[in-house]
C-alpha cells in the first residue's frame, strides 16, 4: 500500500521559522513517518512544494491508497487543491502541527476539510504519525 504525504507552503522552513511550530524540521518529520510507514506495511512518498499548482498536479497524478496533506496557508483559500482532493477516492487526512482553531480567526477555516476523511491538528509532529496510523487503519479494511 502506498501513502502520499504532501507538505505545502512554508513547511520547508520548519525548524527555522516561528517557534510556535516547534523546532522539528520537515526532514525529521519525514524520517519518523517513513519509519512508521515501514513498520505498518506502507510505502511512503513525500512531496513538498510552495506552489499551489504543483500540489494540485501531484494530487491529480497520484495512485496512492491514502493522502496526508498539510497544505500550510493554502488550507484556508485554495479551492484548486480542495477540488483536486475532492476528485480522489482514496483515504485523505488533513494535518496541522498547531491547533489552528486556537490561532488567528482566518486559520480556523479550512476549504480542504470538507473534502477529506478527517483532520488531525495540534499535536506537533505527532499529527503526522496519527494520520499515518489512521490511513493504515482505513486502507486495510
Amino acid at each position: 500500500m502506498k501513502i502520499l504525504i504532501i507538505n505545502g507552503v512554508n513547511l520547508n522552513m520548519l525548524g527555522k521559522r516561528s517557534k510556535e511550530y516547534g523546532t522539528v524540521t520537515l526532514a525529521e518529520i519525514e524520517s519518523e513517518a517513513k519509519k512508521l510507514c515501514g513498520e505498518l506495511g506502507m510505502v511512503p512518498e513525500f512531496f513538498t512544494s510552495n506552489f499551489e499548482g504543483e500540489i494540485v498536479e501531484k494530487v491529480q497524478m497520484t495512485d496512492a491508497d491514502a493522502i496526508i496533506i498539510n497544505a500550510g496557508a493554502h488550507t484556508h483559500y485554495s479551492y484548486a487543491i480542495a477540488d483536486a482532493l475532492k476528485d480522489k477516492t482514496c483515504f485523505k487526512v488533513e494535518v496541522h502541527l498547531t491547533n489552528v482553531q486556537a490561532r488567528e480567526e482566518f486559520r480556523a477555516r479550512s476549504v480542504i476539510s470538507p473534502v477529506v476523511d478527517g483532520v488531525i491538528a495540534g499535536f506537533g509532529k505527532e499529527s503526522y504519525m496519527l494520520a499515518v496510523r489512521a490511513a493504515v487503519a482505513h486502507t486495510k479494511k
